[in-house]
């Protein structure tokens, strides 16, 4: 009896919790579709709220932005909005901030998150999995004395929180894994072994 009640609760809980997150991500992007007049909304067209049509109007927004943002007239649109922006006391330094995560995060070109790493950490004698945000620049650089790396220390269970830490390049370790396998690790506290991205070739 407890060996099929500790099989139903393995079984249920990855199922109860993704289904968690899919509902709080299906009804925090259904709030877009207060964009909307009221006349258009779902509950005055069919009577009724439909989950998961804020999903379809999030995604469409999104892609008309990057069609917008991609052509010459979009890009001195958002030139102009940047510089209007960059005039607003506290709202400046907000948004220069997260544009230059955002540029960061998801430029092709960028280092952030491309690598994972196996740093020492919180001691000597502990190890743990990093990812590499970029290098250190300007002032700080200056004042490390030897070439160091930017990297992010997720925490367990939750990797949306964590460290950054600069670390020097010799005390760093390149693993040959993908940033899913790193995080599912991380989540799964280090049940779920990472597989390596490029295994060695059979002779």
């Amino acid at each position: 009896m407890k060996r099929y009640f500790i099989t139903g609760i393995v079984v249920l809980i990855p199922v109860v919790i993704t289904l968690w997150v899919l509902r709080v991500i299906v009804t925090t992007l259904d709030q877009t579709l207060f964009l909307l007049p009221p006349n258009l909304r779902p509950e005055t067209l069919f009577g009724m709220n439909v989950p998961g049509l804020g999903v379809l109007l999030t995604l469409c927004i999104v892609l008309l932005t990057g069609v917008v943002a991609a052509n010459f007239l979009g890009q001195r649109l958002l030139t102009l909005v940047e510089r209007l922006l960059d005039k607003i006391p506290v709202v400046n330094s907000i948004y220069s901030s997260v544009k230059q995560v955002s540029d960061t995060l998801f430029s092709s070109s960028g280092q952030a998150f491309r690598q994972v790493l196996l740093i020492r950490y919180p001691h000597a004698d502990c190890w743990t999995l990093a990812f590499q945000t970029g290098i250190p620049q300007g002032l700080v650089a200056t004042h490390l004395g030897e070439p160091h790396l930017n990297v992010y220390v997720p925490t367990t269970p939750n990797p949306t929180s964590g460290f950054f830490l600069m670390v020097p390049c010799r005390e760093v370790i390149e693993l040959d894994i993908s940033v899913d396998d790193a995080l599912k690790h991380i989540i799964s506290m280090g049940v779920v072994e990472p597989r390596q991205k490029h295994p060695p070739k059979k002779i």
